[in-house]
């Protein structure tokens, strides 16, 4: 009977052989624990670094508000602007409430459309005002209130801003006039003058409003416009531009019907 097999002694004796130890794997570099003493010292730095901001931004007197600035103004002065802000000087510029502020000014001021309130670092707020623009005075007395593209009316003043028109309203007794009331005809006279070109704003004098259909504009040089109604718009403006240059010299145009636009009269 044949004995085992070079092959079969091998693996009997790999079998019977004793078990070695297996050796501990070095450690890589970077995944080093850190020792008990380490980590208490970083979380003291730590601390530490972050007490430090909070003194300088909250305690200190390097961080603090020492100036506001005011730009965009135009009608109003920064002064007006800075008192109705009322920016807590000396105050810590991390802890200033922008967004209070700038509800403070458009509260205050109804001039103000909007304003931007900004940290300037170090020292300084910055107060980036835009002013309401009139595109419509409507008589008061011997005053004039102006009223912006909105429809807002934001000021009474005592003389006539420049280059804008003056409202007229005029309702005849209609069954338009039922349905729609003085409000409603202020805020499409506003419509209408808010969009007119440039060119044409400069000439007109008055926007005359007598019913929801039918408003009409009081041109330099005698001229006049027959608008329509507030509708279309930008449609009626395009046209009434080129209708003012095909026919420098008429005297009366009519863009009620912006596809059927007319001049007449020299």
């Amino acid at each position: 009977m044949a004995g085992p097999t070079t092959a079969q002694r091998g693996a009997a004796q790999q079998k019977n052989a004793p078990a070695r130890p297996k050796r501990p794997r070095p450690r890589p570099e970077g995944r080093r624990r850190l020792g008990r003493g380490q980590l208490i010292l970083i979380g003291v730095m730590v601390l530490l670094l972050g007490s430090g901001a909070v003194w300088v931004l909250y305690g200190s007197s390097w961080l603090r508000v020492e100036q506001v600035r005011t730009t965009g103004v135009d009608v109003l002065t920064p002064a007006e602007v800075e008192a109705a802000a009322a920016v807590p000087i000396g105050a810590p510029l991390v802890s200033v409430d922008t967004d209070a502020i700038a509800g403070r000014l458009v509260r205050k001021v109804p001039r103000i459309d909007s304003v931007d309130v900004v940290r300037s670092w170090p020292h300084g707020i910055g107060l980036k005002v835009t002013e309401r623009q009139p595109v419509l005075l409507m008589k008061k007395g011997a005053k004039f209130i102006e009223v912006d593209a909105k429809g807002v009316r934001f000021a009474t003043v005592d003389k006539s801003p420049g280059h804008v028109p003056l409202l007229e309203l005029t309702p005849n007794q209609s069954a338009s006039l039922r349905r729609f009331d003085s409000a409603r005809l202020v805020r499409e006279a506003v419509r209408v003058a808010g969009g007119l070109p440039d060119r044409v704003v400069r000439d007109t004098k008055v926007v005359r409003v007598t019913s929801y259909d039918s408003i009409s504009l009081e041109l330099t040089r005698g001229r006049t416009v027959n608008w329509g109604s507030g509708e279309d718009g930008p449609v009626k403006a395009k046209v009434l531009t080129a209708l003012m240059k095909a026919a420098p010299k008429a005297g009366h145009f009519d863009v009620s019907a912006p596809t059927a636009p007319a001049a007449s009269g020299d």
